[in-house]
């Protein structure tokens, strides 16, 4: 059966209803707008995740990271800025997804403008975290030097206990950050243990797709938690968001990815990182699910996404999201059987990519997305012996040899020998590699390596999985 086939059946998930959220030392970063949260957030996971930049409300959505900087790891959860007077209707959204990053973090770092001095929205935060029953640090960016220390001292109004001056574009003071945060935390698990109660690396799934054909509703819908903000204006996420969680024994990271669009209708500085982003969001990722708009159809952005993922070498699901509003009149499985027709003449390149039918609006079929990639993760750690391999490569020229190709004389390509490797076996999901010793490996047209392609898929379990040939000829004397 195939894997478009299997796709269709609706058969019950015995893990479907035990999605969880694993429980981590967290600590939310919380403050208005432009105070240097993401820059904060930046150096405390080690890396570049969260966008910075100088204009207010550009981190929209909860982003977290692990921070690795003390004697135990915790989790750093990026907020948008409270109290934002955002222009484009996001200002609620932002309050309530600081809401939640409070009501689920262990401790709050509650960040302030040393150089501005306080503001009316200060007092107002001041006043919820205190409410929050949440241990709270105050901390006073942009303290860029010893001399900027006494500008700090106006914050002592605000009521808190706990009080540093740091500096995040200058590194300052983040020892002492850090040193307070463990202080305050609860303690942390031994080493390996949550890897024994996981039981597996996390498998990273980069959602991928052009803007507005619902990713983030997909991940809330996966989820049962809006985690990410949703709405009907392109390009509300514009940072790469990792959400960690657990389901059935697995431990996940979904990563919701700024909607790429073509690069000539990029208008912001904003818009072309978030793409660059998704672009290494793409390399990084251990499978990636391309969600496409089935009542729109596969438009030529979808194209291009598609074959970014293709030449990154990734595994891949197509989830088709707004199926509900894709031949609505027709029965199911017409309406099924249209789709993989049209999904597979847009996306005949991505053609080993089960497709997924599902309306992240009603909560249709999204679970399906995680038995596919579990079924990927199973067909990428099959085995299959080399003489077995061998046996099946040398019946397929057999069966169908290779073209006679003119150089100097009219030659035929000659299989010698061939084996199975894996690219970065230490990923949950694995990549083969099939490495073919040939006589000449010029003699290999790319509709040979095609047919090669499409019969081994029928004989070996490769559903979701790219198959890359790797073609050696024999050396000269």
């Amino acid at each position: 059966m195939s894997s478009s086939e299997t796709e269709v059946q609706e058969t019950p998930d015995p893990i479907a209803d035990k999605t969880t959220i694993p429980h981590e030392r967290t600590v939310a970063i919380v403050g208005r707008p432009n105070v240097g949260k993401s820059a904060i957030f930046n150096r405390l996971a080690g890396r570049r995740i969260s966008i910075v930049h100088d204009q207010p409300g550009v981190t929209r959505d909860r982003i977290a990271a692990p921070c690795r900087m003390g004697k135990a790891p915790f989790t750093v959860i990026d907020t948008g800025g409270i109290g934002a007077a955002l222009d484009d209707g996001f200002a609620g959204a932002v309050h309530a997804e600081a809401d939640i990053a409070i009501e689920t973090a262990d401790l709050i770092v509650f960040t302030v403008d040393g150089q501005d001095g306080l503001s009316p929205i200060d007092f107002e935060l001041a006043a919820l975290l205190r409410k929050a029953d949440r241990p709270v640090i105050l901390a006073v960016n942009k303290i860029d030097e010893e001399k900027h220390e006494a500008l700090s001292g106006e914050f002592a109004k605000l009521g808190f206990e706990r009080s540093l001056s740091i500096s995040a574009e200058h590194n300052r003071g983040f020892e002492r950050l850090v040193a307070e945060i463990e202080f305050q935390l609860p303690e942390a698990r031994e080493e390996g243990e949550e890897e024994e109660e996981i039981g597996s690396k996390p498998v990273h799934i980069a959602i991928v797709g052009r803007p507005n054909v619902g990713k983030s509703s997909m991940i809330n819908a996966l989820l049962g938690d809006e985690r990410t903000i949703v709405s009907d204006v392109a390009g509300t996420t514009r940072d790469a968001v990792d959400v960690p969680f657990e389901r059935g024994g697995q431990e996940y990271i979904l990563i919701d990815t700024a909607g790429l669009r073509q690069r000539n209708k990029r208008d912001s500085t904003i818009e072309v990182f978030s793409a660059m982003r998704t672009e290494r969001t793409i390399r990084r990722a251990d499978i990636c699910a391309l969600v496409i708009d089935a009542a729109a159809g596969v438009t030529r952005q979808d194209m291009r996404i598609a074959q970014a993922v293709v030449e990154e070498g990734k595994p891949c699901v197509i989830v088709a999201n707004k199926f509900d509003l894709y031949h609505p009149d027709a029965k199911r499985h017409d309406r099924l059987d249209i789709l993989r027709e049209d999904v597979g003449n847009g996306l005949f390149f991505l053609h080993y990519a089960p497709i997924v039918a599902a309306s992240a609006l009603h909560n249709e079929n999204v679970d399906r997305l995680f038995r596919e990639v579990e079924q990927v993760k199973h067909a990428s750690r099959q085995e299959i012996g080399t003489g077995e391999f061998n046996r099946i490569l040398h019946e397929l020229f057999t069966i169908n040899p290779p073209p006679s190709i003119k150089t100097r004389k009219y030659r035929r390509l000659k299989l010698l020998y061939a084996t199975m490797a894996r690219k970065d076996d230490t990923r949950p999901i694995p990549v083969p590699e099939f490495v073919m010793f040939v006589n000449d490996a010029t003699l290999l047209p790319d509709s040979y390596a095609r047919y090669l392609e499409n019969k081994l898929r029928e004989k070996l379990p490769m559903t979701g999985l790219p198959l890359q040939f790797k073609v050696k000829g024999r050396e000269k004397k």
